[in-house]
């Protein structure tokens, strides 16, 4: 049974229609790669699914008590450093503290009354109980123990998070994602602004994290290693294919042959039906007879029944040229050393 579902959704932009009557499943454990054109909706999508943005049409329901968390492409920071960035995403554990915290405010005034000390110290247990099954005790060692996995030196804790460089910024909000412990993690475009050691600590925590996945990406790399499952969003509307980015790739080729020789072959079979009908009409303007207006008629009649097969859209040919690097980035491109500008 899917943790959420997406029924009928449809976005528009001004004129531009941008979500055509969608439908998607988050099943568990799913690692669903979305791919598509640049302005086709995916990140527009994800919004939706987030529950960040409104569909025109449509709805997403979702299992009762599930935590979906979503990761944006863009994240500004402020000036909060990186440890209250991750705290400010669990509210739940500042709740419950601010109650402990009130609790022990009225043990101190209840005095010698039993039955109110009674009432406040099972209190106290309940939210103790609930405090400690949330994480509350080992947030912050479990916070900075991901920061460093995710790659930030201890120095870059302390500062804002708007002076981070982009790709920081994207961490720590992985890294909060993380650590609400969602069932649904929403990508948009994982790998941006990071570099080549950023990328990998990322890959393997997607693949490491226990939840369902959902990915918009255009880094073919990443998707091959990550996901399971390629969305292919296009026209509005969406498809899902078995496997990988290479997988998908194979498939998708072969499918646009198939239609391709589909396509052919009834353009054939129109034109041999519309050759039919062009001679029965000559021999009806020459004799009059109705058994070839009739046979014309029937030939029309054939193709107007056909259900008919789009012609393709075939990827342009490539050039025949791979140039394949010693390893995927990283490597130094340009090195410039005492450069000066004058204007």
């Amino acid at each position: 049974m899917a943790l959420l579902q997406a029924r009928g959704i449809s976005k528009s932009f001004g004129a531009r229609l941008i979500l055509s009557g969608l439908d998607l499943d988050i099943e568990p454990g799913v690692r669903l790669g979305v791919i598509g054109p640049n302005g086709g909706g995916k990140s527009t999508l994800l919004r939706i699914v987030a529950g960040e943005e409104t569909a025109d049409a449509g709805e997403v329901t979702r299992r009762r008590g599930l935590v979906v968390a979503f990761l944006p492409q863009q994240l500004e920071g402020d000036e909060r450093p990186a440890l209250p960035t991750l705290r400010a995403a669990r509210p739940d554990l500042d709740e419950l503290e601010q109650e402990l915290e009130r609790v022990e405010r009225e043990l101190v005034d209840a005095g010698g009354d039993l039955d109110r000390l009674a009432r406040l110290l099972r209190r106290q247990e309940s939210l103790l109980e609930r405090w400690t099954a949330a994480g509350g005790p080992g947030f912050e060692g479990r916070a900075r123990a991901l920061l460093a996995d995710l790659g930030l030196d201890e120095d870059d804790l302390d500062r804002p998070t708007r002076v981070l460089s982009g790709g920081q910024r994207k961490l720590v909000g992985l890294g909060a994602c993380l650590l609400r412990d969602p069932d649904v993690l929403l990508l948009d475009e994982p790998e941006a602004h990071l570099d080549v050691e950023a990328r990998e600590r990322m890959e393997h925590l997607m693949r490491s994290f226990a939840g369902a996945v959902v990915a918009v990406s255009h880094d073919r790399y990443l998707l091959d290693e990550t996901v399971s499952q390629i969305a292919e969003l296009a026209g509005g509307t969406i498809r899902r294919w078995p496997g990988n980015y290479s997988a998908y790739t194979v498939a998708r080729e072969l499918e646009l042959q198939r239609q391709q020789q589909m396509y052919v072959t009834q353009q054939k079979e129109i034109a041999r039906l519309e050759e039919a009908i062009r001679r029965f009409k000559d021999w009806a303007s020459r004799v009059v007879d109705e058994r070839h207006i009739k046979q014309a008629r029937n030939k029309q009649r054939q193709i107007d029944r056909m259900e008919k097969i789009e012609r393709p859209v075939l990827e342009r040919r490539k050039i025949a040229l791979e140039l394949r690097p010693h390893a995927r980035g990283g490597e130094r491109v340009v090195e410039l050393d005492s450069v000066g500008v004058e204007l």
